[in-house]
């Protein structure tokens, strides 16, 4: 069974940094896209960036020249470097795998609070 194990959330003072990781175990192959999401306290969840196998990363426009997506397809684990957080970025951030036969897997979130 695929499990998506997130770490790297916490509490930052805007216009701080975080770095947010996602580990996949229970696979023994690559997936063909790994991402992230958010949701914000009354709000539907939203994509925040993916990176699809042979393809360039995609953001969010909210994010843009601020987050940066990488994966490490050997380890089956992607990252979310987080810069110049802004307190709109505080969310519940969800790890997102696709297979190459189109299943997705969920993360159960780790939460990012920006706040002074």
């Amino acid at each position: 069974q695929v499990q998506l194990v997130e770490s790297g959330g916490g509490l930052v003072q805007p216009g701080g940094s975080l770095r947010l990781s996602c580990a996949a175990s229970g696979i023994f192959e690559s997936f063909y896209a790994m991402g992230w999401y958010r949701q914000a306290p009354g709000k539907e969840r939203e994509l925040v960036a993916t990176f699809a196998s042979g393809g360039r990363p995609n953001y969010a426009d909210s994010v843009k020249g601020r987050f940066t997506i990488s994966r490490d397809n050997v380890e089956n684990t992607v990252y979310l470097q987080m810069n110049s957080l802004k307190p709109e970025d505080t969310a519940v951030y969800y790890c997102n795998a696709v297979t190459w036969s189109a299943m997705a897997h969920w993360g159960k979130g780790t939460l990012v609070t920006v706040s002074s």
